[in-house]
């Protein structure tokens, strides 16, 4: 696979557990593949190992055909690799608008003004986000930080997305832009890593579907756990 994100026996996990165990995967560009699996299965511990927040034990996660395990989480973003983690990532004390902008200062591309424009398109389809752009993001609910930090990611239009719930907290009238979003996303050849509990969601979003258990990633749902 030349394009995309190739991952390769990948072995990772959290102290001595290997939660992630010879996991194999491919995702092209202008794809978006959902992973599946029960609470456990290392869904979650593979994007961070990709995003080179888990140390990659053994195994190779290969960007357009170019190894990047063992990078740093902050030289993979200047790479085009992004994470929306599960859990709410904004800076509470700091405005939306400062949150949004962090966009520009991680991806190391020249190209600020294509990420405002990016970012001003995203305010469009949320005018309720755009209104309160002064406001600290911590005093904002839960589904508008989620919100705030799918903007950020959506912003900066990196090479390969990697996607933990992101409907987590999101009422459906939310997630229905930020599907057309994510589409908009595959269609200007992003490759999109997908790891939702929501089959709704996994099924409006994905082109096809991986199944993960015991810490492997399966064709087929045989023998793993479904969400």
């Amino acid at each position: 696979m030349t394009g995309g994100l190739a991952v390769r026996g990948l072995v990772a996990g959290w102290e001595d557990e290997a939660v992630v165990d010879g996991a194999d995967l491919d995702v092209a560009g202008g794809e978006i593949v959902a992973l599946l699996g029960g609470n456990g299965s290392g869904k979650s511990t593979l994007l961070w190992a990709v995003a080179g927040l888990v140390r990659v034990r053994s195994g190779t996660v290969c960007v357009d055909g170019r190894r990047v395990d063992g990078s740093s989480a902050d030289r993979l973003v200047r790479k085009g690799v992004v994470l929306l983690p599960q859990t709410r990532r904004v800076f509470p004390s700091m405005t939306v608008d400062e949150n949004l902008q962090v966009a520009e200062l991680g991806t190391g591309r020249p190209d600020v003004v294509a990420i405002r424009r990016r970012r001003d398109l995203w305010l469009d389809r949320f005018p309720g986000i755009a209104a309160k752009l002064a406001h600290p993001a911590g005093s904002l609910s839960g589904g508008e930080q989620q919100l705030v930090a799918i903007g950020r990611v959506v912003s900066a239009a990196p090479g390969v997305l990697l996607l933990d719930e992101p409907s987590a907290g999101l009422a459906a009238a939310a997630m229905a832009p930020c599907t057309a979003a994510f589409r908009e996303m595959a269609a200007e050849g992003t490759a999109i890593l997908l790891v939702e509990q929501n089959l709704a969601v996994a099924d409006a979003l994905a082109d096809r579907r991986l199944y993960m258990g015991r810490g492997r990633v399966h064709d087929a749902p045989s023998g793993v756990d479904r969400p």
